[in-house]
């Protein structure tokens, strides 16, 4: 039996729910990095996410800033649905370039208004840059990695497993304790992350100096395998570098098969586009929204 009710009813998105959730999007093309079970059920609660089914059509309901939105990450369905779920919902969010391409004369014919939603673009490396940092236009970010190396010789790096999830802990813990507001920040789902490492496929690394641990990263791959999603890098910044450092061992780490390494978007934050894209993204997953 289903554990996830079918359309119109909606019921909380809940761990028993990965199985039957997971195969529709680890398919999918685009590499969206909301789009995976664990990229959704970690902020259930901060955007109050439920789902339902509408045949093999999975659609996720959620709430942001005082508004309504739905989210339909595979599949195709009728304009018949979507006008029914406008009518309890202010936008479609988060619309890949593959879906949009199959239905956007469908959607737009019915009156609805399609938009860029550069806010929550991806930004997207090639790995191997990452794992090279060669060129000058990653000098500086070299010069940051032989920077950490030659002031922490004493540095090493372990996969990211139960075995070390504590002392990924005590980086969070002591990155937390510099933040004025834990509820604003994605604390609480790196913590739960951290706590699902044995249930899902996700990789990552620790970073330590001296046998301290001083950062760590935390992924999943999408897009059928040729992609990689950072959900989560923490790190102590009295070492200065770690940030740097985690980063460019992790492009080393990953297998050569991950050809790009997905960092998510910028929310809209002018420090955060620019700290991005100081690192050359080779390009974006674009996203788009639909509103009445």
């Amino acid at each position: 039996m289903s554990s996830i009710p079918a359309y119109p009813e909606f019921a909380p998105l809940s761990l028993e729910m990965a199985r039957e959730i997971s195969p529709y999007l680890v398919k999918l093309p685009d590499g969206v990095s909301e789009f995976s079970f664990v990229g959704l059920y970690l902020f259930r609660y901060r955007y109050n996410y439920r789902v339902c089914m509408l045949h093999e059509f999975l659609v996720v309901s959620g709430e942001q800033g005082g508004y309504r939105f739905f989210i339909t990450p595979c599949c195709t369905t009728g304009i018949e649905t979507i006008n029914e779920l406008f009518q309890t919902h202010d936008k479609w969010k988060l619309i890949s370039p593959a879906f949009l391409v199959q239905n956007r004369a469908e959607i737009e014919g019915a009156g609805y208004t399609v938009s860029e939603d550069r806010n929550n673009y991806d930004y997207l490396y090639l790995r191997s840059e990452l794992a090279s940092l060669s060129g000058k236009k990653f000098h500086k970010k070299k010069n940051h990695v032989n920077a950490f190396e030659l002031a922490y010789p004493d540095h090493t790096v372990k996969p990211l497993s139960v075995e070390t999830r504590d002392d990924a802990i005590a980086v969070l813990e002591a990155w937390n304790d510099l933040e004025e507001n834990s509820l604003d920040t994605d604390y609480r789902a790196a913590k739960e992350a951290l706590s699902l490492l044995g249930s899902f496929e996700m990789t990552g690394l620790v970073l330590y100096v001296e046998g301290v641990p001083v950062a760590w990263t935390l992924a999943e791959t999408v897009a059928a395998g040729r992609m990689c999603a950072v959900h989560f890098e923490k790190a102590r910044v009295e070492y200065r570098g770690s940030y740097q450092f985690i980063n460019y061992a992790f492009a080393q780490y990953l297998p050569d098969t991950v050809e790009f390494i997905n960092r998510e978007q910028d929310l809209g934050d002018e420090g955060m586009r620019q700290a991005k894209m100081t690192y050359r993204p080779s390009g974006f997953v674009e996203k788009f929204m639909v509103l009445k």
